[in-house]
């Protein structure tokens, strides 16, 4: 954080010399006045974010001058000086706008304290700012793309759950799925919407670094800890945090996670006290929970904790009706992104999108249609602008890839693995598949990872492939 600026209004020469003199020698960028219109007028020039204003002054009193900063910017961080000091003159100074109140004559230990404790305080502010920022493209249930039923009783469900105020949400599903836009829409459709929405990825931080950012840790519980930081479910007040990949933490984290959801209290590292906290959590992951509590790798106090309500997301493959329109979202958005005009997807493409297994999901389809939005220049999108894995999707030889076949196959004869022959009449492409990966499963004993080498396709592909044949 870089050092503040910092303006005194004192109209005490001494006093004024030797707080700049002091201030300076810390590092802080110090202006001064000897009279409260000399200080507005630095104030508008130099914009600083804390102001030491004295409460006598010459033409215009401390109180005054407090009310006119303020009403310049609101969020500028007043301290109050006085030498008359009385528990009248502190409230009608918060009143004003005030932060801080310090009476005279003061050594400068209390200044430096007082500092601290606002630069800590401006690091904070500054956080929620970025997190605001971070929400700046708000995400409904609106902004959420899908027609079909399941998906639509999904979100139902989560309409209802973001209408309560504390309940615990575990969102699960595979990646890409959209996991981290159900819990902004949850946030964003809730009673909570104007407070803090905090993310953490757990699996993107070091197990100390986590605990740390979650909790926080008070002025020298360790080595670095030069001053005290607030972790996220604090700054999260009145919020939601949302924990992706909440299946990395380990287990002591674990255990203070469980005590935040049954106390709604979080302690700092290297504090004594509990803190009050009113937030929602949001977990996330695509780990099976379940089996990591059977194998002692997961808290089941925490999962069933977790678990008040509990959405699973579908899979794209589970709700391959809502491709095309998926699909379509992205291009009119990328359009506009690289000042396209793509108005439309050829028939291929649709087919060769419905017909994909999407192991990313929706990251994926949508990483897809950008590549492919960049690639066309026609107004249509052809096959062409596909990447490769998509437009070879037939695996089988003697098929040429990329090739959309939906009327029966008539040849005298074809050469095909595993014995398929083909008659005079023809027999459809999609027949063809199906005993080609039979008579493979029936080859290597029904083993998924033998049969995928075999067939030179991925687990995921194949999985698929047995659930859409009824294999």
């Amino acid at each position: 954080m870089k050092q503040l600026k910092i303006l005194i209004i004192e109209d005490e020469k001494l006093i004024r010399w030797s707080m700049e003199k002091h201030l300076s020698s810390k590092e802080y960028a110090v202006f001064t006045a000897e009279s409260g219109e000399e200080g507005i007028r630095l104030f508008e020039i130099n914009h600083p974010e804390v102001v030491f204003v004295d409460n006598k002054l010459p033409n215009m009193q401390g109180l005054d001058v407090i009310l006119k900063l303020k009403s310049l910017d609101e969020e500028t961080i007043i301290v109050f000086m006085t030498a008359y000091g009385s528990i009248e003159t502190a409230v009608n100074a918060m009143k004003a706008g005030a932060t801080e109140y310090i009476n005279k004559p003061f050594a400068f230990e209390e200044i430096d304290v007082i500092l601290d404790n606002i630069k800590a305080k401006i690091k904070i502010i500054k956080e929620i700012q970025l997190l605001r920022r971070q929400q700046k493209d708000i995400v409904t249930f609106d902004h959420i793309i899908g027609e079909s039923a399941l998906f639509k009783q999904i979100i139902q469900l989560s309409k209802k759950i973001a209408r309560t105020k504390t309940t615990t949400v575990l969102l699960l599903g595979e990646s890409g799925t959209g996991k981290d836009m159900f819990a902004h829409a949850i946030h964003n459709e809730s009673s909570r919407d104007e407070k803090p929405f905090v993310t953490i990825n757990c699996s993107s931080l070091p197990e100390t670094l986590l605990e740390s950012e979650l909790f926080g840790y008070e002025k020298g519980a360790f080595t670095d800890a030069k001053q005290l930081k607030k972790g996220l479910f604090e700054i999260a007040e009145g919020g939601t945090v949302f924990l992706d990949e909440i299946g990395e933490i380990n287990q002591a984290t674990q255990i203070k996670l469980l005590g935040v959801l049954e106390n709604r209290v979080v302690r700092r590292i290297g504090g004594t006290s509990n803190i009050p906290v009113d937030i929602r959590i949001i977990a996330a992951t695509n780990k099976d929970l379940k089996k990591a509590v059977e194998e002692k790798t997961f808290r089941e106090d925490l999962y069933y904790r977790l678990k008040v309500f509990q959405i699973t997301l579908p899979s794209l493959r589970e709700r391959n009706e809502d491709i095309p329109i998926i699909a379509d979202y992205f291009i009119k958005y990328y359009n506009h992104q690289f000042q396209k005009n793509i108005s439309s997807i050829n028939e291929s493409v649709r087919k060769l999108l419905m017909q994909y297994n999407w192991p990313g999901n929706i990251r994926e389809l949508r990483n897809v249609i950008e590549r492919a939005v960049i690639l066309e220049t026609m107004s249509t999108l052809q096959p062409d602008s596909l990447p490769g894995e998509i437009v070879s999707l037939s695996e089988s030889p003697g098929i040429q890839a990329g090739t959309i076949i939906d009327t029966p196959i008539s040849v005298e004869k074809a050469d095909l693995p595993f014995g398929i022959s083909i008659p005079a009449e023809g027999v459809s492409l999609y027949e063809i598949e199906k005993q080609i990966i039979k008579q493979a499963l029936e080859k290597t004993d029904y083993n998924q990872t033998q049969t995928s080498r075999l067939l030179g396709i991925s687990r995921d592909t194949l999985r698929y492939k047995v659930k859409k044949y009824r294999l």
